[in-house]
């Protein structure tokens, strides 16, 4: 019976282990988790969501601070069309971010940054071509194009030094986006170098209605393999969305695939960016504790552990600060939401926002516990303390059980080992 390791994913002149960990924003996979699966020979993503945010967390910048002390004038208006972003700001938070993680990047595999087209930031345009833009330029390996259909972002790069060197791929969830994806972009003169198909038990944001639990991973990745195999057309597929085992994704393997994007697994690794008090959270949740919802500003359905503190809170919009959902006019639904809300309770002092939820501050906070369709199962993947926690693993631990596992099995890490002090 064979393997992960068994197969190899062949981009241009890499051959890695066809492990791909996905793109986790807001610094849910960090630059370290990243590193780790390059370290050991496969793909690792690291997210722009947000970063500025993640900078000045990461470099003691004042991105966020500066940007609120611009605008803090229009805090209580709910009209944002003001809030803009310093594109000069944004490239060199950009910059940074990749920057620093390519210059400690070590092994055989590669970094890929996940760039998200519902980010819009109040200039939907400018501010995806910055971004795009400004990670070439410090040098990572690939972009991937998430959250969106990306029908332009190709002609935002394609006068780029690196538009023909960087591996660019994109994120569908079916035939008819990816059909979209190459006709739009095919002035470009150049094809995807990969394509992520993530299904409906993905994590996070999906790229389905509510009716998604009537579609399968498997039907949609075959359908794209055999019309790719019918047009000729020669670029490996990476499954994704509940592939929970290293079988899960052998059979994959074996059916065509060059490669398999995993996360869910990764969230309870110590290199996650997620607090282990968050963690622990995602070990005790049950398949009752998880939800799709339509809570996220994008319009996009999401997937999260349904207790997590973004659910019904009531902060006011923190658009001065963030903003990052603001569409080109300066909206975003949650402003919507959480006005409607003070409007049908005046005077109160808390009022529970439940049509949708201020991503951008959950996210920055860790509040918003977004989450694959298998997180139930993550405390089979460790061992349970004495006191009713779980060890965290390592990414090294995780990225070894899908490389080499086989028959469903799930290796569980070493035991921690305690020092008694008298």
């Amino acid at each position: 019976m064979k393997c992960v390791d068994d197969f190899r994913l062949k981009l241009g002149r890499h051959e890695l282990v066809p492990v791909v960990i996905g793109g986790m924003g807001v610094d849910i996979s960090t630059a370290q988790l990243a590193l780790e699966a390059a370290r050991l020979g496969g793909v690792g993503h690291i997210s722009d969501a947000m970063v500025p945010t993640v900078t000045d967390r990461r470099f003691n910048t004042k991105f966020v601070k500066n940007k609120l002390a611009q605008y803090k004038f229009n805090v209580e208006n709910p009209d944002k069309s003001v809030v803009r972003f310093d594109l000069g700001v944004l490239e060199e938070a950009t910059r940074l971010h990749v920057g620093n993680t390519m210059q400690q990047k070590r092994g055989d595999g590669l970094v890929f940054i996940n760039c998200m087209e519902k980010l819009t930031m109040n200039a939907p345009k400018e501010t995806l071509r910055t971004r795009m833009r400004a990670a070439l330029d410090a040098g990572i390996d690939g972009i991937t194009l998430a959250a969106g259909l990306h029908l332009g972002s190709f002609s935002l790069i394609e006068d780029h030094p690196r538009f023909h060197d960087a591996k660019l791929g994109i994120i569908v969830s079916s035939l008819r986006a990816l059909q979209l994806f190459l006709k739009k972009n095919s002035r470009s003169g150049r094809l995807p170098d990969y394509v992520v198909v993530e299904g409906p038990l993905a994590g996070g944001h999906l790229g389905f209605g509510m009716d998604w639990a009537e579609y399968d991973l498997g039907t949609i990745f075959a359908e794209i393999r055999d019309w790719l195999r019918a047009e000729q057309l020669d670029i490996p597929l990476i499954p994704a969305g509940g592939v929970f085992t290293g079988s899960d994704a052998t059979a994959f393997l074996e059916a065509g695939a060059g490669a398999v994007q995993v996360a869910t697994r990764f969230t309870v690794a110590r290199e996650c960016g997620l607090p282990e008090k968050v963690q622990q959270e995602y070990f005790k949740a049950s398949e009752d504790d998880i939800e799709v919802n339509q809570l996220s500003p994008t319009g996009y359905p999401m997937r999260m552990i349904k207790r997590c503190p973004a659910i019904g809170d009531s902060i006011r919009p923190n658009c001065e600060a963030y903003g990052y959902l603001l569409d080109a006019k300066g909206s975003c639904s949650y402003i919507d939401a959480y006005h409607k809300a003070q409007a049908e309770n005046p005077g109160a002092k808390r009022v529970p926002v439940w049509e949708k939820t201020c991503l951008c501050t959950h996210m920055r906070n860790f509040d918003c516990w977004t989450c694959g369709h298998y997180a139930y199962r993550l405390k089979d993947t460790s061992h349970r303390r004495d006191d009713g926690s779980y060890q965290l693993l390592s990414a090294e631990h995780v990225f070894h059980d899908y490389q080499y596992s086989r028959d469903h099995k799930i290796a569980l890490p070493k035991r921690e080992e305690y020092l008694l002090v008298g």
